[in-house]
């Protein structure tokens, strides 16, 4: 029996070291003296050098210890900021759509929706689509949609709003991106030899999108399409108006763009 007791003591002895050891390997928070203020301070000198990965768990302490404050706010927007740099859109967008839901009269929200817009734009592949040569119309056009929708609704709540105008000029840059989208899948069918095909995908850009430049092609692609297929009073029809709203159109002499020669601007 004393030896039984004996193990019995042991082994609780040994239980509370190996928790005693646990708790004292326990990391001890850096911030836990810092006021609000030195933490956002922090947070903003770790995002500005790029520091993504620290300066989102820096903001999250700073949310929950100013809750109820505009530096709170703030902490969620540039944490909304730092998971977009830090290549996270779909934390980016989750914590923005928070910000609007729980904020709506925040002074800030005109910058939450245009920064929602340019994540869904996707400005990052966009400037890298340079090398590569893909643009957006060869994207995920959902994400080209929610972008335009994200930017109508800034436009339309705050028209004075500093970041309107670069709204405006990406949802022109968004409607003939889905315009085109169109016109590459009517392409896609002309190359194939699906000339019907081709042209109702064609129609489809010229009813659907209207005074965007990839009607351009469309309308080339309807042109040679007809021919293809001996049609050739409605070819006549559709050149003569490619070559009244385009007088100046490549295509009837030069034919279709290289596949390396993007409709696209470098943003």
């Amino acid at each position: 029996m004393p030896k039984l007791k004996l193990s019995v003591v042991y082994a609780f002895g040994l239980a509370c070291s190996v928790m005693l050891g646990a708790c004292s390997s326990t990391p001890k928070d850096p911030t836990a003296g810092w006021s609000p203020n030195k933490i956002y301070a922090e947070a903003k000198d770790e995002l500005n050098a790029g520091g993504y990965d620290k300066a989102v768990p820096l903001f999250d302490k700073l949310e929950g210890r100013a809750a109820g404050t505009p530096l709170a706010q703030q902490a969620q927007i540039d944490k909304a900021y730092a998971h977009y740099k830090a290549g996270e859109p779909l934390l980016a967008i989750a914590t923005l759509d928070r910000f609007i839901k729980l904020h709506p009269a925040s002074p800030a929200i005109d910058y939450a929706l245009y920064l929602k817009g340019v994540i869904n734009f996707n400005d990052d592949l966009g400037l890298f689509s340079g090398l590569t040569r893909q643009d957006l119309a060869e994207r995920d056009q959902k994400a080209a949609k929610d972008s335009f929708e994200s930017f109508k609704e800034l436009i339309t709540r705050f028209p004075e709003s500093r970041y309107t105008p670069d709204a405006t000029a990406r949802m022109k840059y968004i409607v003939n991106s889905l315009a085109q989208s169109e016109v590459h899948v009517a392409r896609y069918y002309f190359e194939r030899g699906a000339y019907l095909a081709a042209i109702n995908r064609a129609q489809t850009a010229l009813k659907d999108y209207a005074g965007v430049p990839a009607l351009e092609e469309a309308l080339f692609i309807m042109v040679k399409s007809y021919d293809a297929l001996g049609m050739i009073d409605l070819r006549d029809d559709t050149q003569r108006v490619l070559a009244k709203n385009y007088p100046q159109t490549p295509y009837l002499t030069q034919g279709f763009r290289l596949k390396s020669d993007p409709w696209w601007k470098i943003w």
